[in-house]
């Protein structure tokens, strides 16, 4: 499987709190944090739900 890093490059206050408990899911808590997950499909999933929080590259 390909790798992929996740870092958070905006914040999570004032979004729903789904969007916030994805962010801790996939173990981002600060913007700058980097974190590298397996691309499977549930993790793909849970970037693309908070894409407009996060940026994606792959490893």
């Amino acid at each position: 499987m390909s790798k992929i890093k996740v870092t958070q490059v905006r914040s999570g206050i004032k979004k729903p709190q789904d969007q916030k408990r994805t962010l801790e899911a996939l173990g981002l808590k600060k913007i700058g944090q980097e974190v590298e997950h397996e691309a499977t499909p549930s993790i793909l999933g849970m970037v693309n739900k908070v894409k407009h929080l996060v940026s994606t590259e792959e490893a």
